[in-house]
C-alpha cells in the first residue's frame, strides 16, 4: 500500500473478527517496526507487552476493567485477537542524558520541556498502528486507566520503572460502529496550521487614524 493510502485509511477500529488470529509474521513486523521509532538520544526507553493467548488477553481486560458491566465499545474491543501494551521507561532517558556526551549528570527532570519517554513510545505505537493498516488489519490505541496501572503491573510482572503509555488492539476488522465523536469533523487546516508566525485571531489592530 502506498504511504498516502495508509494515512488516508487510518482510523480507530473497535470491532474485530475473533476467529482470525493475526499471523505470527505480522506480529513480528509490528514490533520490529516499533523499534524503528525515533527516540531522544537514541535512549530507546520503551517496552512492549504482546498478548496473544486468550487467557493473557482476558487477564488484561479483567485487571483494567471498571468492575461494572462492559459498555458496547469495550465489548467490541475484547474481540481483538492481539493486544500490545506500549510502555515508557523514564529512567532510561535520565541515565542516557547523564552520560558524558550529554552531561545532565543531575538527572533533573526540569531540563525536559515535555516527557520525551512518553512521546517516543507514542511514536512507536503509531508505527505499529500504521503497520497494521498497511497489512490490511485494524487497530485502536487507547489508554490504560490510571487507577488500574498498579493491578496491571502486578498481573503481568511489569517493573515499576515502566509506565503504560497506551495499548493497541489489533485484528482483522469486522463491521464496525462509527464513533459519535467523528460528528465533530476535522478542524480546518487554516485553524491549526500557521506559517511564518502564529497570529491570534479576533485581535483588533491599532493604527493611525
Amino acid at each position: 500500500m502506498e504511504f498516502d493510502e495508509v494515512v488516508r485509511r487510518r482510523k480507530m477500529v473497535r470491532t474485530y473478527d475473533p476467529e482470525r488470529p493475526v499471523p505470527p509474521e505480522i506480529v513480528e513486523k509490528l514490533v520490529r517496526h516499533a523499534l524503528r521509532a525515533p527516540s531522544a538520544g537514541f535512549s530507546q526507553g520503551w517496552g512492549f507487552l504482546v498478548l496473544q493467548e486468550l487467557e493473557d488477553r482476558e487477564l488484561y481486560w479483567s485487571v483494567t476493567a471498571s468492575g461494572g458491566p462492559d459498555d458496547s465499545w469495550l465489548q467490541r474491543m475484547r474481540t481483538a485477537p492481539l493486544l500490545i501494551v506500549a510502555l515508557s521507561n523514564k529512567s532510561a532517558y535520565l541515565e542516557r542524558y547523564a552520560q558524558a556526551d550529554k552531561g545532565w549528570t543531575d538527572r533533573d527532570e526540569r531540563r525536559w520541556p515535555v516527557p520525551y519517554w512518553d512521546v517516543d513510545t507514542g511514536f512507536a505505537a503509531l508505527l505499529m498502528h500504521l503497520t497494521a493498516v498497511n497489512e490490511g488489519l485494524g487497530s485502536l490505541f487507547f489508554g490504560v486507566p490510571a487507577d488500574k496501572i498498579a493491578a496491571f503491573r502486578s498481573a503481568f510482572g511489569v517493573p515499576d520503572e515502566f509506565t503504560p503509555v497506551g495499548a493497541l488492539t489489533v485484528g482483522y476488522p469486522a463491521p464496525d460502529k462509527r464513533s459519535p465523536s467523528l460528528r465533530r469533523g476535522r478542524r480546518p487546516v487554516d485553524e491549526v496550521v500557521h506559517h511564518g508566525r502564529w497570529t491570534a485571531t479576533g485581535t483588533a489592530s491599532v493604527g493611525a487614524g
